[in-house]
């Protein structure tokens, strides 16, 4: 005789698993949402100079410029709409002089020193040698994040490359922010984070040489999420140099968030990576992007010149 199937029992819709969840706190897989430019962007092709993209959203060669030579105010426009598309800009061979990099980069606005780097032939010149001071590799973070005003973008140049190394990567914090899981939006949105150097430049410095920037540089808060004040761009705005908690939380569930946050400019699909060559020159939208140094070159000689161009109060 044929049992009969009990209707009330449920029939499984698929086999049981054992417990296989993974700590809530890191890195997500699967699907990216990798959008260059915000939705509802016109994209129009450049005429006065060709694009040749290196990544999904981040980095792109500008080729056919000699940026030794004085801009033009539509020129000048192309290449800003490129930097907002792309976030970091790669020009190949220039060899600038120092005066000519800093003549490029106004274009953008006013220069910043800082008084806690290097300088080269001018205050606004920022100097990294490796053999001469400490050159602050190996980190993911967005510059001055410690000032009011944090700038806007940096243009740098390798005068020196080692034979092999000493790459430079970006990420779009856009698409960071972007692939956050929803709830991870919900906290964030309109909380607020305390940056300061501190953290930063103590791996390098002494006490004694820190101690008297504390009052010049005291602790700011910014928004744990900026909007591009070009584009309305949603952007991931703390990073592992200068920011050290979360407004209102706790310090163990803020020190949580930020690991996870800080985390997020790891993932390869939102990076683009360089290999230098002597005179090249690197031009990226600080306001958008992390970037990382990566001291991979032993004891070969590696010099860069930056200068950073001001900007504004983020929002």
């Amino acid at each position: 005789m044929t049992a009969i199937a009990d209707p009330t029992t449920p029939i499984p819709s698929h086999p049981a698993l054992r417990d296989h969840r993974i700590p809530a706190d890191g890195l997500y897989e699967g699907h990216r949402v990798l959008r260059r430019t915000p939705e509802g962007w016109e994209d129009r092709p450049y005429e006065r100079f060709d694009v040749v993209p290196q990544a999904s959203t981040i980095g792109a060669e500008i080729r056919g410029l000699d940026l030794s030579r004085p801009l033009t105010p539509a020129l000048r426009d192309d290449l800003n709409r490129a930097l907002l598309e792309w976030k970091v800009l790669f020009f190949r061979g220039q060899h600038l002089t120092s005066a000519a990099q800093r003549a490029f980069a106004r274009n953008w606005g006013e220069l910043e020193t800082n008084p806690l780097l290097a300088t080269g032939d001018a205050e606004d010149v920022a100097r990294f040698d490796r053999s001469a001071v400490p050159t602050f590799e190996n980190v993911w973070h967005t510059d001055v994040t410690f000032r009011e005003r944090p700038a806007l973008g940096a243009v740098l140049q390798l005068r020196e490359v080692p034979a092999f190394g000493g790459d430079t990567m970006w990420a779009d914090m856009a698409a960071a922010y972007d692939n956050l899981p929803q709830d991870v939006k919900d906290r964030i949105d309109g909380a607020t984070a305390v940056h300061d150097f501190l953290p930063g430049f103590a791996r390098f410095y002494s006490a004694e040489r820190l101690a008297p920037f504390q009052e010049q540089f005291p602790p700011v808060e910014h928004p744990v999420v900026r909007r591009h004040p070009e584009t309305g761009r949603r952007m991931l705005f703390v990073n592992t140099s200068f920011t050290t908690r979360i407004v209102g939380l706790e310090r163990a569930e803020s020190d949580r968030l930020l690991r996870l946050l800080f985390q997020q400019a790891h993932v390869p699909e939102f990076q683009v990576r360089f290999r230098w060559q002597a005179g090249d020159i690197a031009f990226w939208d600080n306001r958008a992007t992390q970037h990382y140094a990566v001291n991979d070159y032993g004891t070969q000689r590696r010099v860069a010149e930056r200068v950073a161009i001001a900007g504004d109060r983020p929002y």
